[in-house]
């Protein structure tokens, strides 16, 4: 609710009437300020407790536990990013100031979709998925085989392998062919992304990314940018997320299944 609504709540229910300004002078005084609210996945009752129950599951694993699961996902980065939450300073009357104007094209200039693994002090590397929509059988040949089980087998027989609930992760083929390599799939509740580490790590590659000076204006750059960044990002990042596994579990119990906080909050 804005400062124009409440001003006019104000006056139908008590007749008096005060400017918009006055509104948001008070709200200040008390320490509230308009912010953008934090956009989630909508849980149901079913999601919260699952989240509930795999929370309870593992908020007692220790670091040697977590260090045998690879987190893995798929993420999509665009040439041009939705860059609306950004914010600047400037003086008043510079709106169109060239310095403060950020240009964007329609419909993102284009996207990559790229594939990583991460575990404590371990990390595949990061694969560029070529065009076309991720099939359960192209996860298959093109992400499971070639990457999750030469992983396994260097990491040996203790692997869990996490990933989430896309339908091409659970197709019969994929259930089938994890069973025959001996890989065992930790069950992941739906609607979690809050809970998953790699998340953040998608965050931080996409900030180094966009900081990038000149900014990829092309697939090509964008996809060389990704491959160069990703390197250059420490280990220590990784595992420091993996190591907070713990926390976000009693944080989700605390918080009674709801969305917990930013990741922020546990590094």
């Amino acid at each position: 609710m804005n400062a124009t609504l409440l001003q006019q709540h104000l006056r139908s229910a008590t007749g008096t009437t005060v400017s918009t300004q006055t509104v948001r002078n008070r709200l200040h005084g008390v320490g509230l300020y308009a912010r953008r609210p934090m956009v989630c996945v909508r849980l149901t009752s079913r999601h919260r407790r699952d989240r509930s129950d795999w929370a309870t599951e593992h908020v007692n694993w220790r670091r040697n536990e977590w260090s045998n699961v690879l987190f893995s996902d798929e993420s999509r980065f665009s040439v041009y990013p939705d860059n609306r939450c950004i914010f600047i300073w400037r003086d008043r009357g510079s709106r169109n100031n060239p310095a403060f104007v950020h240009e964007s094209v329609r419909f993102g200039g284009g996207g990559v979709l790229v594939y990583d693994g991460n575990s404590i002090d371990e990390r595949t590397d990061l694969y560029i998925i070529r065009d076309g929509p991720l099939t359960a059988r192209r996860y298959r040949d093109e992400i499971l085989r070639p990457f999750v089980v030469l992983y396994a087998a260097a990491i040996g027989d203790d692997i869990i392998l996490m990933d989430d609930n896309c339908r091409s992760h659970h197709a019969n083929l994929v259930e089938d062919f994890l069973f025959e390599k001996g890989i065992v799939r930790m069950k992941w509740p739906a609607c979690s992304p809050d809970m998953n580490p790699i998340e953040h790590v998608w965050k931080a590659l996409g900030r180094r990314v966009a900081g990038r000076q000149p900014p990829p204006q092309t697939l090509q750059e964008l996809k060389r940018a990704l491959l160069e960044e990703w390197d250059r990002i420490p280990q220590l990042v990784i595992n420091s997320l993996i190591d907070s596994m713990p926390q976000r579990c009693s944080t989700l119990l605390a918080v009674r299944e709801n969305h917990t906080p930013t990741q922020n909050d546990f590094l």
